[in-house]
């Protein structure tokens, strides 16, 4: 069961990149993400020290993984939400403020990096609307829509480990600023 957490986390929290086009990888990686990561970093010469970040995308299927992307490129996504639970059964530390990731679409392919601005851990019942709207990446009913999205998906992970979603399980919140984009 432990092993199913981990890896429902890393869904949520963004799916590993898989090699998806042999031709176009390098260790398993999408070269556009070595492109985007030595394109950040000839501009912002400060950053040369710093490893490669981890590149993921958002949810767990292509459709929301690559609409996500979409609206982290456009700076309309500027949250993120996983379980407090996953943490903590992964041995996990929360995400620090300043970490940087490389946010790709569902084929490995790099749209953007990001830059965590704040952590928060809030019970789900508590979560606002304009953090919903910031995570969301809408206006329309963000909290609403937030709730519904959520709970559903927490729902379906939480039942792999035998565990029920409550209204005050602890989210984790991320806010982050899309600090670079490519233009393809």
């Amino acid at each position: 069961m432990r092993h199913i957490s981990i890896i429902l986390f890393l869904t949520l929290i963004g799916c590993k990149n898989e090699t998806k086009n042999e031709v176009n990888t390098e260790n398993g990686i999408d070269k556009t993400v070595y492109e985007m990561w030595n394109s950040f970093i000839e501009s912002n010469p400060e950053s040369k020290k710093d490893a490669l970040p981890e590149s993921w995308y958002f949810h767990n299927n292509k459709k929301d993984a690559n609409r996500l992307a979409e609206l982290t490129v456009n700076g309309k996504k500027k949250a993120s939400s996983g379980l407090y639970f996953w943490y903590e059964e992964a041995n996990a530390n929360l995400p620090k403020v300043g970490t940087k990731h490389i946010i790709t679409d569902f084929d490995g392919k790099a749209k953007a990096i990001i830059e965590i601005k704040k952590v928060d851990a809030i019970p789900f019942n508590q979560i606002s609307k304009a953090y919903a709207q910031m995570d969301m990446g809408t206006e329309i009913e963000p909290l609403k829509k937030w709730k519904k999205a959520h709970w559903d998906f927490f729902a379906a992970a939480m039942e792999e480990s035998g565990e029920k979603p409550t209204e005050d399980m602890l989210i984790v919140c991320e806010r982050f600023e899309t600090i670079w984009t490519e233009k393809y």
